[in-house]
């Protein structure tokens, strides 16, 4: 994958790109495209991907035009004008899913095909999503992943959870994304996506790890009730960071969008 950087009517955006064949959009969540990097690769190998990055993010340039999700929807838009592709696969995890879903149901005639992949948006009082906001490195492990252990070890390089290094390294980084993703997800990450669902039109794959604890699969049916003729994917084994634990099937279930 190769990164590059565009000129959007806000921002330069810097995004990656690489391989052949469907165009394929994927918009990455709130911990940025850190641990995507083994996904996207496989992901190049069936499509030509675009990965952008929301500003803030990776060595993005900050955008403080950007306050809310009105204004994050028509950003990633006018990134896809400036990208110059035509009908791609829209993705999106987590917070990419919310601004994707977003973005289906503001343009639902502009997406044909849309996959969520344990998208945020919503909220069940019964079942309520874990602030992230106030987690530190060793919390993480347990709502993000199926196998928090070896989830400890690639979050770390190997390093300790309380390395001094690390903890510096990743607050300075953290607070940075952090602060842009704040804007749709803080204090709870429901802008009233909800209830605009019903005007989404595109082909809609709905990717859940079955044992997701960041984002309980519960939420999987909320979206499949509201989205028109919705497909739910269950992958077994996985936590919230399904495209990390369970690239292959992840990558597979997307071909069915092809």
């Amino acid at each position: 994958m190769e990164l590059k950087t565009l000129n959007t009517h806000r921002v330069p955006v810097r995004y990656y790109e690489g391989g052949e064949g469907p165009p394929l959009v994927f918009l990455h969540g709130a911990g940025g495209l850190v641990m995507d990097f083994q996904f996207l690769d496989q992901l190049a190998r069936r499509f030509h991907v675009y990965a952008p990055l929301v500003p803030g993010y990776g060595d993005s340039e900050e955008c403080p035009e950007l306050r809310d999700m009105l204004d994050f929807t028509l950003h990633t838009w006018d990134v896809v004008d400036a990208l110059g592709v035509r009908n791609p696969i829209l993705a999106g995890f987590s917070m990419g899913g919310m601004i994707a879903g977003e973005m289906a149901a503001l343009a639902p005639h502009d997406v044909a095909r849309l996959a969520l992949i344990a998208p945020a948006g919503l909220w069940l009082d019964e079942h309520p999503i874990p602030d992230i906001f106030a987690m530190l490195p060793y919390d993480l492990p347990k709502v993000l992943f199926y196998d928090e252990v070896a989830g400890a070890q690639a979050m770390t390089a190997g390093m300790d959870l309380g390395d001094p290094k690390f903890l510096q390294a990743f607050l300075v980084e953290n607070a940075r994304q952090l602060g842009a993703a704040g804007k749709i997800l803080f204090p709870i990450p429901e802008r009233g996506l909800a209830g605009r669902l019903y005007r989404i039109r595109a082909k809609t794959l709905l990717i859940w790890g079955e044992s997701d604890k960041l984002i309980a699969p519960a939420y999987a049916r909320a979206f499949q009730n509201a989205i028109a003729d919705a497909e739910v994917v269950m992958i077994p084994q996985a936590g919230h960071l399904v495209p990390f634990e369970k690239t292959a099937e992840v990558v597979a279930a997307l071909s069915r969008l092809v």
